[in-house]
This record gives C-alpha cells, structure tokens and sequence, in this order.
C-alpha cells in the first residue's frame, strides 16, 4: 500500500485472448442478407480496432455494393495478465473505450447505410429504364439493351439513317418496351421497263423475285434481264420485263393465238411459225410492242410493173394574116401529138389489186405544134352583079329566114343551108350555122356567082323575085 493519494497499479501484462463484445453473437444474422432487418440504431459494436470503410471498391470480385459489416470478423490479438483485478480494470477501461468507439461507429454507418439504401433503389430505377430489344437493319438483326424511349431514339443511338423510301417498323416516335423488334428496310430504286413502259419505282426488297413480288408484277411466264435471285444493292438496278400475253396473228386465212413475251410484233410473228417474204408486212408496224389481246393481221404483198403509152397534146400557135377575112382562120400546118412511155407499180395485197403507183416515164416522141392563121381583112358588104338579088327571100325559103338553121341530116346549115365542103370552099372556117348572117349572105353571093342558082335547085328562083 502506497502512501500517496493514488492508487499505483502495476502494469499489466499484454492479454492472452480477447473475448470480444458479447454483442457480436447477433453479427452472423447480417451474413444472410445485406439489407436484411438493418436498423442503424441496434448495429452491432465492432471490435476494436475495426471500421467500415476498409472494403477496396477497386477488387472486381468483391461486390462494390457489400457493406463493410457483412465482411469477415477482423481478428485482434489475444491479451492476459497475472491478476484477476488487473483484468477486471482493464475490462472496464476497455469497456469504456469500446463504448465509445461503438457510438462513433453508429454515427459513422449512418450516412453509408443511407448510400446504400440510395444505391440499391438507384439500380432498381436502372434496371427499370434498361430494354432489351432486336434491331434488324435491311435482313440483319441484332439484340441489343438501350435507355430510348422511342424508334426514332434508339435508330439515332445506332447510327441509322432513314430515308424518305426507307420502311421502318413500328413507325419512328414509337414508345419502345422490353422485348421489342424493330426493323429497318432500305428504299431501292428500280429503272423498271414493264411491257415497254419505262418508269423508276422504289422497293424495299433486297432480290429481283422480292421486288417483282412487292410491286404486283406478274413474273409467270415472263421475261427478265436479271434473275429473279439476283440481289438488289442500295443503288438500286436496271431492270426489262416483258410479261407473258395473248396475241392472235391472223395469215393465210388462218388465225394462231399464242402466249408469248416477245419484245416486238415482228418476233411474236415468227414464234407464230410465219414467215414473211419480200414485200410482205403486217397491218402493224413489226416494230411495235405487241399488246395482250392483240390481233396483228399477215399482209401477203405481191408488186408487178406495167408500162403504158400515152399522147402528149400539142400545142396551137396562132398568126394574124390580113390577107385573110376577118373571122377567117386557116390551119397553115397541123399539129401532131407526142407519145409518152410511163412505167407503174401495182400491188396486190392478199390478193387484191391496189390503186397503180407512177414510178417512171419515157418521151418517145415529142409533139408538132398546130400553125392557124388568123385572117384580119375586113369582109365586103357586096359582091357585084348579086346585090341586087332577093338574098331574103331565098333565105326564107330554105331555112325559113334562122341562121342557125340545120336541117334533119345534119348535113346542111345555115341560112342558105351550106353543106361543110362547100362553105369551106367559099373562105369559112368551123360550121356555117355558127358564122353570123352576114357572112353567110357574102358566100351565098360568091357561090351565085360561081354557080349561078345550081345550088338552090328548089328555092332558087326566089332570087329572082
């Protein structure tokens, strides 16, 4: 016993063992869960020595999430001593400053509990928004996870790029859900000849037969310039196609029906078994794209050449003469006319004769031209020794007083009743019923003068009267 007024101890000796608290026996009940029954205000007090925060977040195969009291029991040194009371004050010293310690650690493993707790609806809301969908981009499809809300969001996150040809299924701005497939088809655009008509159309198939498909074209029987396997890129292709029709080729008097898909009539004509030779055509042009129901008509052409001789007219030249009387035309040469060998082509068409066609002509010889001198003397008002006569009553006695009198023969005409060789012998010219009256009474003196009244045998002696 010391005489000083505290109590001097003797150092006690290191422990042997460490019992820890006996609040460690709930400890297991948090191995079975990490968040099962956890109360920040009954957590259990740590040895002594231990902390929340020794977890390394870097060690991928320890779980990030795991907080530090779901960890293994650290393990402390064992401690003992010589004295049973040394032991016991040391108890309570330890006591004490694991009482205290415990306090701080509560305060400690409140916010990291809240973190936790924070973490864990954080990674509910994750996997929430997370989706996993199919995208199948023009035949190629993909499962992948995406935070879009919408078509239109997740073809932007995958870099797709839609056109105005282009076919997206379901349409751009649809909500998207978990298990969702979305497909993307590319426009191509086909040059497309159809039956002779040329147009460009878009498809979204990838293959000639697709594409054939898709824009309703009839492909039995047809013809293609590329096969119906053959792929279509994002280009696009050129494509001819000429489908099956009914044509009817009327020859001979027969007609053949046939299924063809030939490009012109002149080949649906030769797959008919007819040929044609020579001149021979068809009521179409050969050329022309036959159409389904068509009837083209075989027209058989045979051509043959005919020459013909024909007149070329002559032509009349006039000339005054003054020695001649006036009205009075005489032929000084006659005109001759010409001949002309002109060659035709005629054709018969299934067997009938068509309108002839001029394809040459020949001079064999050429026309004379007809001199006629046109008298330009005066006629006399008398002819001596015949003025004094009756010429009136002679010419009402023979045509009763008409000068364009003919009688029923048709022989004589006239006032005076000439006959053609008679006036033509006095100076007339054309038909004496045509000359005016007074030029028939000047030829009817000049006759009385040759012949006296000879030429009136029944009418003459009105002269004399």
């Amino acid at each position: 016993m010391s005489n000083s007024q505290f109590e001097t101890y003797k150092p006690y000796e290191p422990y042997e063992s460490y019992e820890p608290y006996e609040t460690y026996e709930a400890y297991g009940a948090y191995e079975s869960s990490a968040y099962a029954g956890f109360d920040v205000h009954s957590a259990p007090t740590l040895a002594y020595g231990a902390t929340y925060d020794t977890y390394d977040t870097c060690d991928t195969d320890d779980d990030t999430y795991r907080p530090a009291y779901e960890r293994p029991d650290p393990v402390l040194p064992r401690q003992g001593g010589s004295r049973a009371g040394v032991e016991r004050r040391g108890a309570r010293r330890r006591r004490g400053r694991y009482a205290e310690r415990a306090d701080g650690s509560v305060r400690r493993l409140l916010p990291q509990a809240l973190v936790v707790a924070f973490l864990a609806g954080g990674t509910t809301a994750f996997v929430a928004e997370d989706k996993a969908v199919e995208l199948s981009v023009d035949g190629e499809p993909r499962r992948l996870h995406t935070f879009a809300d919408d078509v239109t969001e997740l073809l932007a996150e995958e870099g797709v790029e839609v056109g105005a040809h282009d076919v997206v299924t379901p349409a751009p701005g649809t909500e998207l859900a978990n298990g969702d497939e979305i497909a993307v088809h590319y426009g191509r655009p086909v040059r497309l000849t159809l039956d002779g008509e040329r147009r460009e159309v878009w498809t979204t198939a990838r293959t000639v037969e697709g594409a054939l498909k898709q824009l309703g074209v009839r492909a039995e029987g047809a013809y293609l310039s590329a096969s119906r396997s053959r792929r279509i890129g994002r280009a696009g292709l050129t494509l001819d196609v000429r489908t099956e029709r009914s044509v009817t080729i009327m020859a001979d008097g027969r007609a053949r029906t046939i299924r063809t898909n030939a490009a012109t009539v002149g080949e649906a004509v030769d797959e008919a078994g007819i040929t044609l030779h020579g001149q021979d055509t068809t009521s179409v042009p050969a050329d022309s794209f036959p159409r389904d129901g068509q009837t083209v008509s075989v027209l058989r052409i045979t051509a043959t050449r005919e020459v013909i001789e024909e007149q070329i007219p002559f032509q009349v030249r006039r000339i005054e003469d003054p020695t001649v009387f006036r009205g009075t035309e005489v032929i000084e040469r006659a005109g001759q006319p010409g001949l002309r060998r002109v060659t035709y082509s005629v054709r018969s068409v299934n067997g009938v004769r068509q309108k002839p066609r001029r394809i040459g002509s020949e001079v064999v010889r050429e026309p004379t031209t007809q001199v006629v001198k046109v008298g330009t003397q005066p006629l006399p008002t008398s002819v001596q020794s015949a003025d004094h006569l009756n010429w009136q009553g002679l010419a009402a006695c023979e045509s009763g007083g008409r000068p364009g009198a003919v009688d029923a023969s048709g022989t004589y005409g006239g006032l005076y009743q000439f006959d053609a060789h008679t006036w033509r012998s006095l100076g007339g010219t054309g038909r004496p019923q045509d000359a005016p009256a007074t030029e028939q009474t000047l030829r009817a003196k000049k006759l009385y003068v040759r012949r006296g009244t000879a030429p009136w045998p029944h009418c003459g002696s009105r002269l004399h009267t």
